[in-house]
């Protein structure tokens, strides 16, 4: 049976632009796109470890909104089960640590982008609400 993973990602708005971030070489998935975020550690709530791993990937802070997405994806390294929240900034603008690239794109072409399969149905939610 495999490993199941819960995760968190961060669905970072301003205006009519979403923030995308591109995995690095060296991260499983290279060089996909991905809603920023990670793992739930024990013992913490999925807005605490949003919150967490905003300050560590990204050193930026957000305010936390509504759900957008659960989704559950079999990857050969396990089942990711990732929980995506509507986010907006708060103080300063997200810096590159770990990921290739990141990227403030327009919610109407997201899918333009070759996402990480456990973030496709987010960006199908996400880009159906902007459309709204």
């Amino acid at each position: 049976m495999k490993k199941r993973i819960n995760v968190v990602g961060a669905v970072l708005t301003r205006g009519q632009t979403i923030l995308a971030a591109r995995r690095s070489s060296t991260m499983s998935l290279p060089y996909m796109w991905e809603f920023p975020g990670g793992k739930i550690e024990a013992n913490e709530s999925p807005e605490q470890a949003l919150l967490r791993e905003l300050d560590e990937e990204l050193i930026c802070s957000a305010e936390i909104g509504a759900l957008v997405e659960t989704t559950e994806h079999e990857y050969d390294f396990g089942i990711v089960v990732l929980t995506t929240y509507y986010c907006s900034l708060i103080g300063d603008e997200p810096q590159l640590t770990e990921h290739a690239e990141i990227r403030w794109v327009q919610a109407a072409e997201l899918d333009q982008l070759d996402w990480a399969p456990a973030d496709i149905p987010a960006v199908v939610r996400v880009m159906r609400d902007f459309r709204e």
